[in-house]
């Protein structure tokens, strides 16, 4: 009875196997849209044996988000499109669904839809000023940063050609004659600990764990709970970051940490660039704290990284670090990397004693250069030794339901990544028997088999 009323009171979380009343009657009139449709293509139907058509597509990339675009405009041709109720997507997928469902109605105008989206995607790219603006807004609009963040604003724009700052919610209320979209993301701790579900679902609607039955408000996830009540507000993500999100697959597995790495190397390099004008004046000015030696020390810290990944002696950046440091501190913090202790033939002890040393060094700097864009740097090459993406306050922290698997109700926060990673199709997000779908229609664009994603 506490939990009822907790959530009543809340009007937010919801653990329930049931689908959200909006999306109720969303089915309803949507399912009149697709019997209209079957008796247009002459197929025998009555009005209670409507099938429910969930369309679904998967990762890979760019090839992904234009496949199913032209495949969405086939269907359209051939008059199917008005049979589907849901349209569900993993990583690229989302890149496509998230463009066609910036214009209302799409469906009713795709063939001017899928022209803007492609004289956009062979356009420019979006600029650097305009994606570290992105990134300096991420940083300072709410608690947690991680690299999903910079993966949006400075790889994803790439790909997208695009700042999409619209939000999910702002559908909420224009899902008129279009399938009803689902964006499919995983519980990363879930997936690594074999425990409870990792299968997550965002729509305009809600976001929460598929098999679990566990929902928050699309417009709170992010927000901090405590028992079912939101006790701090955040910013809902748009829908770069929700594209970043959903196609963050390089955040699952060491392979993809030294391209990390060597991306932050040259995006420090271009940022300190860019900020030029406000690094030489800082130069400049005796009451400011040199800033040219604290990019230095970033770039070796950053070299430092790399060097121990790919099994080479760092010594030499490391002096150059500690004759820095020492200029920056005025002696007074010596950081100093201890060598002999430093085993390259045991790679996992290697890094472990470099991801001590970067945070020790960027938490030392941090105290004189706690401004943009030096705080920024020091935040990314925290979340790159910590390996942290998607990171979210918990929703379901300290909530006492005995159908929530444990370890979601006792962690503070929960990081999310590339639904691909697991399974590269999103099945589970309509395959929840409340949706009571009869025909899943699987487009694969997948580089190979993509069950073999499955782990």
């Amino acid at each position: 009875m506490d939990q009822m009323l907790a959530n009543s009171l809340s009007g937010e979380v919801r653990i329930k196997h049931s689908l959200n009343k909006e999306e109720e009657s969303f089915v309803v009139k949507r399912r009149k849209t697709v019997l209209k449709s079957l008796i247009k293509l002459k197929i025998p139907c009555s009005k209670d044996a409507v099938p429910n058509i969930a369309l679904l597509g998967s990762g890979g990339g760019q090839r992904a988000m234009v496949g199913l675009l032209g495949s969405l405009v086939q269907l359209d041709k051939a008059g199917l499109l008005d049979c589907i109720l849901y349209l569900s997507g993993v990583s690229g997928s989302t890149w496509c669904m998230a463009s066609l469902y910036q214009e209302p109605d799409w469906s009713t105008k795709l063939e001017t839809v899928k022209d803007q989206i492609i004289r956009r995607l062979s356009g420019p790219a979006v600029s650097w000023g305009d994606a570290f603006a992105k990134l300096k807004k991420y940083y300072y609009e709410k608690d947690i940063f991680s690299l999903t963040d910079f993966w949006a604003a400075i790889f994803v724009t790439t790909y997208i050609k695009e700042i999409d700052e619209h939000r999910l919610t702002g559908q909420r209320n224009k899902l008129k004659k279009d399938p009803f979209p689902i964006y499919t993301a995983i519980d990363k701790q879930c997936k690594q600990n074999r425990e409870g579900d990792p299968w997550f679902e965002i729509s305009p609607l809600e976001a929460g764990y598929s098999l679990t039955g566990a929902f928050v408000e699309t417009s709170s996830f992010g927000s901090q709970f405590d028992n079912g009540r939101k006790i701090k507000t955040q910013p809902e993500m748009d829908m770069l970051y929700l594209q970043a999100l959903c196609g963050s697959a390089l955040a699952d597995g060491d392979a993809n940490i030294s391209f990390i790495w060597q991306s932050i190397k040259g995006f420090i390099s271009n940022l300190m660039s860019f900020e030029n004008e406000m690094i030489e004046g800082m130069e400049k000015d005796p009451n400011s704290p040199p800033a040219g030696k604290c990019s230095k020390v970033l770039m070796d810290l950053v070299d430092m990284n790399l060097s121990v990944l790919n099994g080479i002696d760092p010594f030499d950046l490391h002096e150059s670090i500690r004759t820095n440091m020492n200029d920056l501190t005025g002696g007074k913090d010596q950081h100093i990397f201890q060598m002999e202790k430093l085993n390259l033939a045991d790679k996992e002890a290697a890094i472990l004693h470099i991801r001590k040393y970067t945070l020790d060094i960027c938490a030392c700097l941090r105290v004189s250069f706690h401004f943009w864009p030096f705080d920024v740097c020091f935040s990314i090459c925290r979340a790159a030794v910590l390996w942290i993406w998607g990171r979210k306050y918990d929703f379901l922290q300290n909530m006492t339901d005995k159908t929530v698997p444990r370890a979601l109700l006792k962690s503070e926060t929960r990081d999310y990544i590339d639904a691909g990673v697991l399974l590269n199709s999103p099945y589970f997000s309509v395959l929840r028997e409340e949706r009571n779908i009869d025909l899943i229609i699987s487009l694969d664009f997948s580089d190979g088999d993509p069950f073999m994603d499955v782990c």
